[in-house]
């Protein structure tokens, strides 16, 4: 069973209309317990990272997030909340990758980043199994994650940053593959049945 976390952030219909095309036993919860029986969480989030955050700490979800054993797929602002910190709303995150989610600088680039984007695969990962390097999934974020080590595939946006993350059993995603066609349902199929 797949624990599709609700935490108050927008998309987890999406997600679930996306799992349910894939067949897929699913439970929306914020429940602890069940977060820890599943077998695989998606922790999905479209929103502001320190509103997000404080939900979390109500719902006490913020340490079973850093201890999930099993496998963890944040997605959009879920991947965002995964790293050490964000400066929507100066907000310490949840520790599992390093680095701070930024805004893109509207200076030099269009703010949001919104629409189809492709992604350059840096690394392998079972995420991309029968998806190709110059693939192109959807966007909607006006944060970023910087490319760390821990960075396996980066999309342009007038700056390269993270579009993809992995350590250990924890994986995010900038993108929406709930919104991103055939490659998404791909993603998401490769994160159920292989990771």
């Amino acid at each position: 069973m797949i624990a599709l976390i609700d935490y108050g952030a927008g998309n987890v219909a999406s997600v679930a209309n996306a799992l349910t095309e894939l067949k897929q036993d699913f439970k929306i919860t914020c429940n602890e317990i069940e977060i820890c029986r599943a077998d695989k969480v998606i922790f999905p989030g479209v929103g502001e990272a320190s509103f997000a955050i404080r939900q979390l700490h109500m719902l006490n979800l913020f340490s079973v997030l850093r201890m999930v054993k099993k496998p963890l797929l944040g997605i959009c602002l879920g991947m965002q909340l995964m790293v050490d910190h964000s400066t929507e709303g100066n907000v310490a995150c949840l520790g599992i990758f390093p680095g701070t989610a930024e805004k893109f600088d509207s200076a030099k680039t269009k703010v949001p980043h919104m629409g189809w984007n492709d992604i350059e695969i840096k690394s392998e990962s079972k995420l991309f199994t029968n998806i190709k390097s110059g693939e192109r999934f959807y966007f909607a974020n006006s944060y970023y994650v910087p490319v760390c080590e821990y960075t396996t595939s980066i999309t342009d946006n007038n700056i390269n940053f993270t579009s993809s993350i992995e350590k250990g059993n924890f994986y995010g995603v900038q993108f929406h593959p709930e919104k991103s066609s055939d490659a998404g349902l791909q993603l998401l199929k490769n994160f159920v049945d292989l990771c």
